[in-house]
């Protein structure tokens, strides 16, 4: 991995990193109720007498939730803890019904696992570095305040309360804002893959909280912060070398860092204080009488097991060694799920209209998709969810080219024309004319007058001058309007040419 040093008035700092993401859990239903849990409700419509905290109600754990923890911690090959428990955090704040949180600290139900990052996107294998994850906990999210609404007063919305997070806390194992951009954007790739969590920054339902420190290289830890509820991977990096740069600064200056809690500003690129950092005693933690411990079977984590699907590096080898595909192609087809999933689809398509195996047709299937079809999304400003081309439609688009009936030239032609109107490929190459010519005798007339117009050059040609072979290569399709096989031409030049 590249080095991130800070240079300072007196000499060099290192950062160090860590984060603890919050996920939310993909489910129908809060963690300890049955309340929804859909993004976008009216305010304190999907609240349980449980989330409200009313006397008398006790919380029943959701089975589905922990099921997709542990899905989650099997997926960066974590420890799975057969006994966990719950413990009640206690702290005060409006948005908190209960005046405390349900939470994990002394037993998690998962335990240390690993993600491996690499920042070489042309070879993602080339220099790869395992981030330590050191544990997964399941906890309840509190409600959300609104202080927009009116000039004098904040309201409570508890849509949100109770609703099920994972709370991801990495080793202090990162460098550089880089490598935790890196690590965020591959913890993400993970949780979309196994299903646990939609990765959705801008909802919320995916942030994290960015421990920073700075120390002379090779010296003790220092004094970090937390800065809290980060919602994209840009704002991360950019929390981190702001943090970086102001605890370098007040250290340079003889002051001391205070451990606290910061909020960041994204209009400003800073961050700012908030409170003094809370360490585990200020929460009085105890276990939550109201909860039996978790106690997991062996057959329960092998199911959990056997539900995951292929995660985003054994993909990404597959399609290197199976498909024949280079790593930067394999790692932009594998960094999203969708990604992958509607590229395995035109893999698909292409061999059922082609005939061919899928090994065959993955080369031109991944380089249309990475280039043709990411660049019009890309202009068009929508995602491959909103593509106004789908797999089938692609894939026979990729049949006239791979058959000849259309040239590549051509066939960027008909996908505009597809993208403009909804119509398919094969209609619009018959409606226009656009097939391609690769009748030698019509091609061999244009060849030689191209050849007779151009004497002078023909004979550069024939004196050494091989270069010239493309202007004579260009000169005939362009009178033939793009429309002539390009190996037909190729192959009359070089016999007119002798």
């Amino acid at each position: 991995m590249s080095t991130y040093r800070i240079q300072g008035a007196t000499g060099e700092w290192e950062v160090v990193i860590g984060l603890e993401v919050h996920a939310q859990v993909v489910s129908k239903s809060k963690l300890f109720s049955g309340a929804a849990t859909a993004f976008g409700a009216e305010p304190n419509a999907q609240v349980s007498l449980v989330d409200a905290a009313m006397p008398g109600m006790l919380p029943v754990p959701n089975r589905e939730c922990i099921r997709q923890a542990v899905r989650t911690g099997l997926a960066i090959d974590a420890q799975i803890n057969k006994y966990s428990r719950f413990d009640r955090k206690n702290y005060f704040y409006a948005d908190l019904p209960q005046g405390y949180q349900i939470s994990q600290l002394y037993h998690p139900l998962v335990g240390e696992g690993h993600i491996e990052i690499s920042l070489d996107d042309k070879n993602p294998e080339a220099e790869v570095k395992k981030i330590g994850v050191e544990r997964i906990h399941v906890e309840q999210d509190a409600g959300k305040l609104m202080h927009d609404q009116h000039p004098t007063m904040s309201y409570v919305d508890l849509n949100r309360s109770g609703v099920a997070l994972m709370e991801i806390v990495s080793r202090p194992d990162m460098r550089s804002p880089a490598e935790a951009g890196a690590y965020l954007r591959k913890l993400r790739a993970i949780l979309r893959y196994v299903g646990s969590c939609d990765g959705n920054m801008e909802e919320g339902s995916m942030r994290a909280d960015v421990n920073v420190s700075v120390r002379k290289v090779g010296d003790e830890l220092g004094t970090r912060t937390e800065t809290k509820n980060v919602n994209s991977v840009r704002f991360v990096m950019a929390a981190i070398e702001h943090e970086a740069m102001r605890q370098v600064d007040v250290l340079e200056s003889g002051g001391k860092i205070a451990q606290e809690t910061r909020l960041f500003d994204p209009d400003t690129g800073t961050t700012r204080s908030m409170r003094s950092k809370e360490d585990a005693h200020d929460y009085r933690y105890f276990p939550d009488p109201d909860l039996l411990p978790l106690e997991l079977t062996d057959s329960f984590i092998a199911d959990c097991r056997e539900s995951l699907p292929e995660l985003p590096d054994a993909k990404r080898h597959r399609y290197e060694n199976a498909l024949g595909l280079t790593p930067y192609v394999a790692g932009v087809l594998t960094a999203e799920v969708e990604t992958a999933r509607w590229f395995e689809a035109l893999l698909a398509e292409c061999a059922v209209q082609q005939g061919k195996g899928e090994d065959v047709v993955a080369k031109q299937a991944a380089n249309w998709l990475t280039s043709e079809l990411f660049g019009a999304l890309n202009r068009l400003g929508r995602g491959l969810d909103d593509s106004p081309v789908g797999p089938a439609e692609a894939a026979e688009l990729l049949a006239l080219v791979s058959d000849g009936t259309i040239s590549n030239t051509i066939a960027k032609q008909v996908f505009e024309k597809m993208l403009e109107t909804g119509d398919k490929a094969g209609a619009i190459v018959a409606r226009e004319g656009l097939k391609q010519e690769s009748d030698t005798g019509a091609i061999d007339a244009v060849v030689a007058k191209i050849l007779a117009d151009n004497a002078d050059k023909v004979a550069q040609y024939k004196a050494g001058k091989e270069a010239l072979f493309g202007f004579f290569v260009g000169q005939t399709m362009k009178a033939m309007q793009g429309k002539a096989n390009p190996q037909v031409v190729n192959e009359l030049i070089k016999k007119a040419l002798g």
